[in-house]
């Protein structure tokens, strides 16, 4: 006789929030923005085709760290997305409005 799986419920990711500590769901969160901007660098390059090693004034290797570093620099992401062809926008915007304030267009 075959055996039956048995689902367990799950709840909604709000609830769970709700039960958790709100610093250290704030620091998740940060950490989740930090690796999604790595992850967007390599789709970015990967939606124009190109491989890492080609990547002008970059080497494969300084690509991949580029694209899998915590941090970045801003420099040298302006750097990156211009030898993409691409320029950067950054803008700030208080917390609780949709207003933006452009302070760099490079």
């Amino acid at each position: 006789m075959a055996e039956m799986k048995v689902l367990k419920k799950t709840r909604p990711i709000s609830e769970l929030d709700a039960k958790m500590d709100p610093a250290v769901l704030e620091k998740a969160r940060r950490m989740a923005q930090k690796e999604s901007l790595n992850i967007r660098l390599a789709m970015l390059r990967e939606k124009y085709g190109m491989k890492q090693s080609e990547i002008p004034n970059f080497t494969q290797t300084a690509v991949s760290k580029i694209e899998n570093r915590k941090d970045i620099r801003i420099s040298t992401l302006i750097d990156y997305l211009d030898s993409l062809g691409m320029g950067l926008e950054i803008s700030a915007c208080p917390k609780n409005s949709t207003k933006k304030e452009l302070l760099l267009r490079v």
